[in-house]
């Protein structure tokens, strides 16, 4: 603790990790061991995960929001997917994916996907995060949007856990 509020921690999950049998127990262990609360804590899916749409997916990410735990739909838009998941899953919120950003500035399309993106996650009351954020305009646009969080290099490069603290000091 170095006075600084808990950071929201993002784990991306694959597919096979997502379908072991007992996903939770090793979270749950961790949290424990670590003393970190679950609601700081975000589990990132991707749409083709989702799109299994098995009773057991409902039921994992039941069990993953029940305990406090964020579900975050990872790369939304790049897949081959129905917006019908979006209300029937229990997902807090949405990536835009970093393909729909990179020219959001000089492509109309991009532009035009990335405000529906968020009116729409915005009208489901999902929060939006816009991954590939590179540069002031990007970063402009999406907060003319309403986009909330932002991920990419205009920030930081990812960073090494014993380097987060020298990060947060410079700010």
């Amino acid at each position: 603790d170095e006075g600084y509020p808990p950071l929201r921690i993002a784990v991306n999950l694959s597919a096979r990790q997502f379908n072991q049998k007992n996903l939770l127990e090793p979270i749950f262990r961790a949290l424990r061991s670590t003393g970190y609360q679950a609601e700081h804590l975000e589990l990132e899916i991707t749409e083709s995960l989702i799109m299994q749409g098995t009773g057991k997916t409902i039921a994992i990410l039941e069990e993953i929001s029940a305990a406090g735990i964020r579900v975050s739909l990872d790369d939304f838009g790049t897949g081959y997917s129905s917006l019908s998941y979006l209300k029937r899953f229990p997902i807090d919120t949405v990536k835009i994916d970093r393909s729909f950003v990179r020219d959001i500035h000089t492509d109309p399309n991009d532009a035009a996907i990335t405000s529906a993106i968020i009116a729409m996650a915005h009208s489901l009351k999902l929060s939006v995060i816009a991954e590939g954020v590179e540069t002031v305009e990007q970063l402009a646009f999406l907060r003319e949007q309403g986009c909330e969080e932002y991920q990419g290099y205009f920030y930081s490069p990812p960073l090494p856990a014993d380097e987060i603290v020298r990060f947060m000091t410079r700010r």
